[in-house]
Parts: C-alpha cells; structure tokens; sequence
C-alpha cells in the first residue's frame, strides 16, 4: 500500500466525477465469485466516489452450449434447468436497475454457496427475485427476451476483447482513453486494489467513513458477521457484540447456515 499520508496531495472528490471505470469479470457459479463478494462491497462503501462498478458475465461455450434439460415428471416451464440459467438472470434483474442487479447476485450467490440451492433451475431464480423484491412478473417476461439476452452477449464480446479468461477478473480504465486497461485475474488481498486505485489516480486516496448499520442495510440484504467487523474496522467479537444489541431490540434478524452468520434487518 502507498504510504504517503492524506496531507500529501490528497484527490478531492468534490473536483472529479468517478475517474475510474472498474469491470469486473465474473461467472455465477464460480466460488471465486462468492469470496470476492466482501472485497467488492469494501471497495464500495470505502472508495466508490472514485469508480463506477460494472459487473460483466462470463460463461464457458461448453456451458452456453449445454442443452436445457426439464424434469420429466413436471411439464411446467417453471421447472427448467440449465447453467447459463443464472447469467440470464441477473441481466433479467439489471433491467429494473442497477442495484436490482447487484442484489440478485449476491442473493443468488447466498442461495448457491450457503444454502446449497441449485440456482441453475428458473424457480429457483424467481424465487431469489421475490426475496429481493423485483417485480416478478416483469423478471419473468424479461427472462427469455432477445434485449436480455443481447446485454449477456455484449458480456462475452466484451470479455473477450479483453482477453478475460478467468473469474474473477477485475480491469480498471482510467479517464484517459488513450490507456489500456490494467487487467487484473484472480483474487488478492484488499490492499492489492486500494493500491492500483492510487496509482490510476496518482494521487492519495480517501476512504469514505462507513454508513449506520441500518444504512449499510438497505445497500445490501445481509451480510456476514466477518463482513460487517471488516467495513467498521471493529474485531469480530466487537461486531458480534453490537449486533447482538440489535438482535434484542428486534432491529436486526440472525440467519446460521452452516458455520456461517448472517445478518439483515428486521423484516416486518
């Protein structure tokens, strides 16, 4: 991480509109993609007034040429399975918003890495859509339409031109267009990004201070005890420890999948 203090010629945000654009590169059921979930959403709370976020999907050809199968005891469309399924959703749930997209990803992440549901099967992505309170009906219409399928094909061609060829990768632009991109495959440690953040602006970077726990919240459906210790920079006992406050004054709900605690707010 660059050392230099935020005396040291520090970027002002107020003089720059998101000089960064930052891709990132990532196929649904990679478990790569799970784990870079907490780095992703650090990297929001902290620095996102100097970047803009876009996710590109990625899948195979084997998978993008895997024929849709059906359960033969259940005639309804409903029940279609197939692995290109959960890409086509999340492009499904982009077209109500960009946040609607970020959060059926990481609900479809949830479902597939903590709870084990075959996110590849259509009711269960309309099931994750009613979770994250999209409007079904239009997921569903959108689903199998050529626009939607259009925006996952401008994922692959751009994914391509980039010669991206894991997930997860990140590539960062910055304002000048006459620079290529800076391509970054796999997964590192926080400070990795923080520091390429730095050297794209040539400057010292600022993190924001973090929202309220109510805030963070309603950004994003529940996250983990390590996650949330992490954006407060409190120990994990720490958090565990005003949360728990909270669980008692019925501000927040508790979920134990496995060895795993998640955390979101109340539900009425």
């Amino acid at each position: 991480m660059n050392k230099r203090t935020l005396l040291e010629n520090p970027i002002s945000p107020s003089t720059l509109t998101r000089p960064i654009e930052l891709y990132v590169f990532l196929d649904p059921l990679c478990g790569d993609c799970w784990s870079i979930q907490p780095l992703l959403r650090k990297l929001q709370v902290e620095y996102e007034r100097y970047f803009t976020l876009r996710i590109a999907l990625r899948s195979s050809l084997p998978t993008m040429n895997s024929k849709c199968t059906q359960k033969v005891e259940d005639a309804l469309a409903c029940e279609r399975t197939h692995p290109t399924f959960p890409s086509i959703a999340v492009k499904a749930a982009e077209f109500q918003g960009k946040r609607a997209g970020f959060r059926f990803l990481s609900k479809m992440l949830e479902y597939s890495f903590l709870k084990s549901r075959d996110v590849t099967s259509f009711s269960v992505l309309v099931e994750i859509a009613q979770k994250v309170n999209l409007d079904v009906d239009e997921f569903i219409r959108d689903f199998p339409s050529k626009n939607v399928l259009r925006s996952l094909q401008v994922d692959l061609y751009m994914s391509k031109e980039m010669e991206v060829e894991q997930s997860p990768t990140f590539v960062f632009f910055n304002e000048n267009i006459e620079d290529e991109g800076l391509k970054v495959s796999g997964l590192y440690g926080y400070e990795v990004y923080e520091q390429i953040l730095e050297e794209l602006l040539d400057a010292a970077i600022i993190p924001d201070l973090p929202p309220s726990l109510e805030d963070l919240f309603q950004r994003f459906d529940t996250l983990t005890t390590a996650e949330i210790a992490d954006i407060y920079n409190l120990p994990e006992r720490s958090a565990e420890r005003e949360l728990k406050k909270r669980l008692l004054q019925q501000h927040v709900e508790r979920m134990t999948i496995e060895d795993i605690t998640l955390w979101r707010k109340k539900q009425k």
